[in-house]
């Protein structure tokens, strides 16, 4: 094992840590996705591959992997750079790009994992998952719950998340919903949630959802966790099972 991951040895196998290396690994989504990306490259994920077409603005410095010296500048390319001065010799690709009908098709998605932390503001998220499922990639759907994090994953044989497109006009509504009642089916508590989606409810057509740096580094973690497992072949849950951690129990 190289002395860069001498530290990961027991927790991670010499012969994972060699296959992990250079194990494709798409983020579609550099906010959530953040994170998300600078955890897998420290786990030894070194070929990744980051798209968004948004810039790093002063209200995502409470959460997002950035700093003030970003503001104005393109997530994606911000985030490479921070990723490439961890690891130099990792294959970081970027696309400063918004993924949209047109251009979902025309990249070079060379991967077999992919991560959706979209904007559900339009049905992208929705054809990205589909295109993955039309090249047998599974995809992961993390959720910043602030307190919390939330994960499902999508496969080519599971159900999609278009079955929650439906009551609520935004979208996160639904998922929480979906949420609230996956937990209350383990007998978890989710006063706090439920209170939380009461609040948000009353702006969610007009304010992205509310979110905290905790959430972020939650779901960094779990996210990770699946993905490392997938890479390795051991077992995960898929859509409508999920993941959950919170800090409110």
């Amino acid at each position: 094992m190289s002395l860069r991951y001498k530290r990961n040895n027991i927790h991670i196998k010499e012969e994972e840590q060699q296959r992990i290396q250079d194990f494709p690994v798409l983020i579609g989504g550099c906010g959530i996705g953040s994170y998300i990306a600078e955890c897998l490259l420290r786990m030894g994920f070194e070929n990744l591959i980051i798209i968004d077409g948004d810039i790093v603005e002063l209200t995502n410095l409470n959460r997002q992997n950035y700093v003030e010296g970003d503001i104005g500048i393109n997530k994606a390319m911000a985030l490479k750079e921070r990723l490439m001065a961890i690891n130099p010799e990792a294959k970081i690709t970027a696309y400063p790009e918004f993924l949209d009908r047109n251009n979902l098709y025309s990249f070079d998605l060379n991967c077999k994992i992919a991560i959706n932390a979209l904007d559900f503001s339009t049905d992208i998220p929705f054809l990205f998952d589909e295109y993955m499922a039309q090249k047998n990639i599974p995809v992961v759907h993390p959720y910043n719950l602030g307190w919390a994090g939330f994960l499902t994953v999508i496969t080519p044989e599971s159900h999609n998340l278009r079955s929650l497109n439906k009551e609520h006009h935004a979208f996160e509504i639904n998922v929480g919903k979906f949420i609230v009642e996956r937990l209350q089916e383990k007998n978890i508590d989710t006063k706090w949630l439920e209170d939380f989606l009461s609040e948000y409810g009353e702006i969610a057509m007009d304010s992205p959802p509310p979110q905290l740096s905790l959430g972020l580094y939650l779901l960094a973690g779990m996210v990770c966790q699946v993905v490392f497992n997938i890479a390795t072949d051991k077992a995960i849950r898929v859509f409508p099972e999920s993941y959950y951690l919170s800090m409110r129990e």
